[in-house]
Parts: C-alpha cells; sequence; structure tokens
C-alpha cells in the first residue's frame, strides 16, 4: 500500500463511505471514534463485503469470484449479490484462485482489489464522531447476543429454517401468481397446491405507507439487549412498485424519522443473533432528497 494519500471522491453509499477505482473498491463505516473508524449499531465486515461489491457491480464490473479469509459469511455475500466468495479450507485442499482479493482492516472498512494491485491510501469525506459510551453499549449488548447459550424467549428461528429462506429475502426474489406479485414467497397457494419458486426480483426501493416504533419494553426478545439503547426499534411497512407490500426494520445506525410517501432503499444488516450464528437480512434505508 503506497503512504501517499490522495484525492478520489467520496461515494455515499448504502449508509456507508466508498472510494471506487478500476482496481479496486474501499467501503468504510462513516462512524470515528478517537480517530478510529467503528462500526455502525448494526453493520460489520460481512456487510461492508456486500455493499461494496454491489457498489462495483453497480459499476459494471464483472465479478464471478473473490478470494477472502474466513473473517466473513460467505453464505450471506454469495446469497445477496451473487458472487462466489472462495476460502481457504482448515487443510488448504481450497485454492484461492480468483483474480480479485477481499481484504479486511483491523478497523471498519474492506477493501476489494484485483490481485496483485497497488493500493493508495484514500481520505474519505463525510465522517461522523460517535458517541464512546453508545458505541461501547451497543458493543457488548451485541457480544452478548452472540454468546453461544443465548436463545431468544421469542419466536425461535432455527439455522436451517433461517437459510432456506433467506437467499430469497436478501435477494428481494418475488413469485409470479395468476398475474400478481408475491412476496415474500411462498410453497402453496390459497389452496394449498405448489407454486413455482421465487424468481423475479423485486425493486431495490419502495415507499413507506405506515411505520411504528415499539418501546424498549415491548421489543422482541430478539433485540432486548439492544433496544434500550437505540430507544426502542423501528418498523416500516412498504410497498414495492410491483405491487407486493412487506415490513422491514429500519437501519439502527441512523437518526430515523420516518414519514408516510418516504422513498426507501434496501440494505444488507445484522437483524439479530441466535446460539451464535447471526441472522443477516435486508433493512431499509430512507432515501434522502
Amino acid at each position: 500500500m503506497m503512504d501517499e494519500v490522495i484525492e478520489q471522491e467520496t461515494i455515499v453509499w448504502k449508509g456507508y463511505l466508498a472510494c471506487f477505482g478500476n482496481d479496486s473498491c474501499v467501503i468504510q463505516s462513516p462512524w470515528i471514534l478517537d480517530g478510529d473508524c467503528v462500526f455502525g449499531a448494526d453493520s460489520d465486515h460481512t456487510t461492508l463485503a456486500v455493499a461494496a461489491i454491489q457498489l462495483m457491480q453497480s459499476k459494471g464490473c464483472n465479478l464471478d469470484s473473490i478470494n477472502a479469509l474466513p473473517d466473513v459469511e460467505a453464505s450471506i455475500i454469495t446469497m445477496t449479490t451473487g458472487v462466489e466468495i472462495v476460502q481457504a479450507s482448515e487443510d488448504e485442499t481450497v485454492e484461492l484462485s480468483a483474480d480479485w482479493d477481499l481484504c479486511i482492516s483491523d478497523d471498519a472498512r474492506v477493501v476489494i482489489c484485483k490481485k496483485d494491485s497497488d493500493l493508495e491510501l484514500w481520505q474519505p469525506e463525510g465522517t461522523i464522531e460517535v458517541d464512546a459510551d453508545f458505541h461501547q453499549e451497543i458493543t457488548s449488548a451485541w457480544q452478548k447476543e452472540c454468546n453461544p447459550n443465548h436463545v431468544s424467549q421469542g419466536a425461535y428461528i432455527s439455522r436451517q429454517q433461517y437459510d432456506e429462506g433467506a437467499a430469497a429475502r436478501l435477494k428481494l426474489l418475488g413469485q409470479e401468481l395468476d398475474g400478481k406479485m408475491i412476496w415474500p414467497p411462498r410453497q402453496m397457494d390459497d389452496n394449498g397446491l405448489a407454486i413455482p419458486q421465487a424468481s423475479t426480483s423485486l425493486h431495490g426501493e419502495a415507499t413507506v405507507e405506515s411505520w411504528t416504533k415499539l418501546a424498549p419494553a415491548g421489543a422482541p426478545s430478539e433485540f432486548s439487549f439492544r433496544a434500550p439503547i437505540l430507544g426502542g426499534i423501528t418498523t416500516v411497512f412498504v410497498r414495492f412498485k410491483q405491487g407486493p407490500r412487506g415490513v422491514f426494520l429500519l437501519v439502527d445506525d441512523e437518526d430515523n424519522n420516518p414519514q408516510i410517501g418516504d422513498q426507501v432503499q434496501f440494505v444488507t444488516r445484522r437483524i439479530y443473533a441466535q446460539e451464535a450464528f447471526i441472522r443477516y437480512g435486508l433493512k431499509c434505508q430512507i432515501v434522502k432528497e
């Protein structure tokens, strides 16, 4: 990596700050604590990697596969973006053969670059100083939530159940039935008959039709550690352009004040953890004019 800091355009992308070049993409959290880049309330290296790949895809980059160390959830990235993540196995039988590398920093930053390419330091614009007490509390809450002994007292969803529906939800895949679009996907129609698998992608934006904020004491038990810190959990009821409606959480690391009629985009974030496994999903982010 070069020592010279260069001036490049800062792209605000899905709640993150990014810099895009022909052979690389750098993406980071906007939050800064004592000069260090730190994660927001519902982000990690996996969500950053997803956003970086989506940015590169929006710029026309054709990414079939990317090499990565086992620091990210490869299945989540692949389900969301369609890009294969090649990770070396413990016995080193898997060769890192992709033309691109996914590099994880010690802070809240991810770099995707071509093999053997020279990287240049980048100083982003738009960073935000995070409250130290809040950051410590939310980090501690996630650590408790990710404890293997932590089991939700609410609706239990096994990892197998989550994996079965994760791809369709992360990619917003809907089903066409009798001229109508259905989302989330179903296995059977109202008459109990099997229907085709989800295959049509919904648009990545929707309109808020209603919203609600659950008080910390009234939030589902999955969020019991974080809801008091966040001041509650905000959800929005949205309509997609193709017709279906759905309920989504709003991102946690922004000040959210939704209004009916707001346009939202979908971003990949941490939802909650159970039995030491983080459930990732789509959250809504208000599109600001």
